[in-house]
């Protein structure tokens, strides 16, 4: 990858909105009552864990120009993010979403308006220039004119052989047309490097019914040169160029609040990466960080030293596990 003169690690696109997440832990946001603020969007949770492993990170989304606006800009800043490809807009309003607090896949209702108005012309080819892995979500693919913005961002940065990172987050909540969503993403795949799948993301994906190894086929029939697959209390697979590279199981931990763990995971993965490090063990420094952040309740301790957390890694031969293909 033609990385070596960026001066920007992570360039997250899409959505970056505000999250009201329950105070109570629920089982359905039906049952919460109140709600606490936070900074959201997927894009801006990798971009500040990412700065918290000691990256450049920087964001590329539209907000409106009020209080919300202001509070995502200035806890971007305070968690060392850049923003100077952050648009406030005035004709549009700030994104937000409620959010339940769970032990499980967080129930969440969005609101939504400025996050999927950034525009083509929005996206800075400078940035693109700069940046070394460029990474979005199916977010902001799921409307118009976004998703112009993110396949423009998409096809510049791979042109460029930089890293692109897709995340196959599909919700028919927030994109209703099935149909729409798998020709949008058959046609953008192709430029993506790496992605990272849940068994979730690949029941609404595909249907259900499919061993891991048939999903891992799938998504690497779309396009990406690298597929994580993780399945929550099953582990997570790794697979390269369509070989299957082995099967990390996870660890017994006390889950506290599973609000965040699929950005805390990307987080660690993507550094990893950026570190020059195997996929294998870039699988292995993501368990870590995600159960970090599956102990304790709200975002990531604010430094983290990821030197320290590669020496306290266990050797891939003793970690992984093969897997019949």
């Amino acid at each position: 990858m033609t990385t070596s003169n960026a001066s920007i690690d992570l360039l997250a696109i899409g959505e970056v909105l505000i999250d009201f997440i329950s105070t109570e832990v629920v089982d359905s946001l039906r049952e919460a009552t109140t709600f606490r603020r936070y900074l959201g969007g997927s894009p801006a949770n990798i971009a500040v864990n990412m700065s918290k492993l000691g990256c450049q990170a920087a964001v590329m989304s539209k907000t409106g120009i009020g209080a919300f606006g202001q509070f995502i800009k200035a806890e971007l800043l305070y968690n060392g993010v850049m923003t100077d490809y952050l648009v406030m807009d005035h004709l549009v309003h700030t994104t937000f979403v409620f959010v339940s607090q769970t032990q499980g896949t967080p129930d969440f209702e969005p609101s939504r308006d400025g996050d999927y108005k950034l525009t083509p012309d929005e996206v800075s080819e400078s940035a693109i220039a700069q940046s070394k892995i460029i990474h979005a979500s199916t977010w902001p693919l799921s409307k118009e004119p976004s998703r112009f913005a993110v396949e423009k961002a998409f096809q510049l940065a791979h042109a460029q052989n930089k890293i692109v990172s897709l995340d196959p987050n599909y919700s028919p909540l927030v994109w209703p047309n099935y149909q729409e969503a798998q020709e949008v993403l058959r046609n953008i795949f192709p430029y993506v490097t790496i992605t990272k799948a849940s068994l979730d993301d690949s029941h609404r994906l595909f249907g259900p019914g499919e061993t891991p190894a048939a999903y891992i086929k799938k998504l690497h029939d779309l396009g990406p040169k690298i597929v994580v697959f993780t399945m929550g209390k099953e582990g997570a697979m790794i697979s390269q160029e369509g070989r299957i590279l082995g099967h990390l199981p996870a660890r017994k931990i006390k889950v506290v609040d599973a609000t965040g763990a699929g950005d805390s995971f990307w987080a660690g993965y993507l550094t990893a990466m950026l570190d020059g490090h195997p996929p294998e063990v870039c699988l292995l420094f993501a368990r870590e960080i995600v159960e970090m952040k599956l102990q304790q309740i709200g975002p990531l301790p604010t430094k983290l030293d990821r030197t320290e957390l590669y020496a306290g890694l266990p050797d891939v031969k003793d970690a992984l596990k093969p897997v019949k293909q």
